[in-house]
């Protein structure tokens, strides 16, 4: 059996944690650079939290309906088919999640080699050493690994707090911005405009919905998930937010508008010569704490998986002691690695990540599909029914049009990569009988 450890303090950290990666020390660049005015640059990231927040929602509602390990996994599982939900699993393991988790920990060791100098194998091997180090405590424990994530949490926000004081309490102020930020001055803001700068925000939000992985392993599930799925989304708007805020303080709009490295930029401006080493700082830890989280999560899914039959059954096999999906820990950190190792995760990542909107799609539609069935009791009912699941479904809809017309054959790559788990599907599906869950050593 699993541990029941996770409260809701650590609950909400997951979320925090998970989220707050390195993406809000870019991204602010990239939206000021598509949009014309600093007004619609907060319409952008009010629009991307509150869209976060409808799929929270979502999440919450059917996470307390399915108080499983699994999460989306479950939901496609549960309102559509099983093989929608295998599909998420295929593409999450072989791309998605791990790639998401080889991404994280390659930002992590480049910065770490600002304090650290190490060449290309070293920066991969640092890397790799965090993927380990981190797979090795959540190993050990739900409750160590949320321990970790909880202290990372806390000191993440503590440091985004304190750039925003900072900047504001020391900080030189620039002159307001007359002229337009875009790239293009004259360019008007349109519906477009507007739906590209906002893929960019909703991309700086992703991974909300991790914490339904570890539902069995949450205290009173039904209850605890919503809420930090609530509580988790929002301190995470004021912290984009308000780190915008102190972005447009210290820095011109055309000045974030063209950089690569904006936080650096921002606290260069604010302390000197100092400042990169306070950001790579930042970033190390930031991203440290978002990596630990998503490599707590994903194992509950190939966990669910395997008790369903459709992952080897070892997979599925629970620790006798730590009470740790712990084969499916160590599947996940030697792919992982395997994809930092060969570099390969930058192709597989950026061709295949759009199709999870796809899914999101479908988990707002199960909802509704779920809400018309009498055996469907969740605890947490998502408020503004049928409105938000609507909203949220042609928004993800839209996220995945967009990419397919700008990347049309990248797009198609990605979408065959994740079909390609279909005849895998009908080998793997069980015929006879039910896989449970396994207690063995290791």
């Amino acid at each position: 059996m699993l541990s029941r450890s996770i409260t809701q303090l650590q609950a909400t950290a997951l979320v925090v944690g998970i989220i707050i990666g390195a993406s809000i020390f870019v991204q602010p660049s990239v939206i000021t650079g598509t949009v014309p005015s600093v007004a619609a640059v907060y319409a952008v990231w009010v629009v991307s939290g509150v869209l976060t927040l409808f799929g929270a929602l979502i999440a919450a509602e059917l996470a307390s309906a399915y108080p499983k390990s699994g999460g989306v996994y479950v939901f496609l599982k549960e309102s559509f088919s099983p093989v929608v939900g295998f599909l998420w699993g295929w593409a999450m393991f072989w791309t998605m999640h791990t790639g998401i988790i080889a991404v994280i920990a390659m930002v992590f060791a480049r910065y770490a080699a600002f304090f650290v100098p190490v060449g290309d194998i070293g920066i991969k091997l640092i890397a790799i050493g965090a993927v380990l180090a981190l797979s090795g405590i959540n190993y050990l424990g739900v409750a160590a690994g949320s321990v970790v994530q909880t202290t990372l949490t806390i000191a993440k926000v503590a440091a985004v707090v304190a750039i925003i004081v900072v900047a504001f309490v020391i900080g030189p102020a620039v002159p307001p911005a007359v002229p337009p930020t875009s790239a293009i001055p004259a360019a008007p803001l349109t519906a477009n405009i507007f739906a590209l700068a906002l893929v960019a925000g909703l991309f700086a939000f992703g991974g909300w919905h991790m914490v339904t992985y570890a539902a069995e392993e949450t205290e009173d599930p039904e209850r605890t998930i919503p809420q930090a799925l609530l509580i988790g989304v929002i301190v995470v708007t004021v912290c984009y937010m308000a780190l915008n805020a102190a972005y447009f303080h210290v820095l011109s709009p055309r000045a974030i508008a063209t950089s690569s490295r904006v936080a650096a930029d921002a606290a260069d401006a604010v302390l000197g010569t100092g400042g990169a080493a306070m950001m790579s700082a930042v970033v190390v830890v930031s991203t440290f704490g978002a990596l630990n989280g998503v490599i707590l999560a994903g194992p509950r899914v190939y966990l669910s998986m395997a008790r369903d039959g459709l992952l080897f059954a070892w997979a599925g096999e629970i620790h006798p002691e730590y009470k740790t999906p712990f084969r499916a820990i160590m599947l996940q950190a030697v792919w992982a690695s395997a994809l930092v190792a060969t570099g390969t995760y930058r192709d597989l990542f950026t061709r295949v990540v759009y199709t999870e909107w796809i899914f999101f799609a479908l988990m707002a539609i199960g909802l509704v599909r779920l809400r018309s069935r009498a055996n469907y009791k969740p605890v947490y009912r998502v408020w503004g029914y049928p409105y938000v699941p609507v909203i949220f479904t042609v928004s993800s809809a839209y996220i995945v049009v967009n990419q397919i017309a700008s990347k049309p054959e990248d797009s198609v790559i990605g979408l065959m990569m994740v079909l390609a788990g279909l005849p895998v599907y009908w080998l793997a599906r069980p015929e006879h009988g039910k896989t449970g869950e396994r207690v063995s050593g290791p």
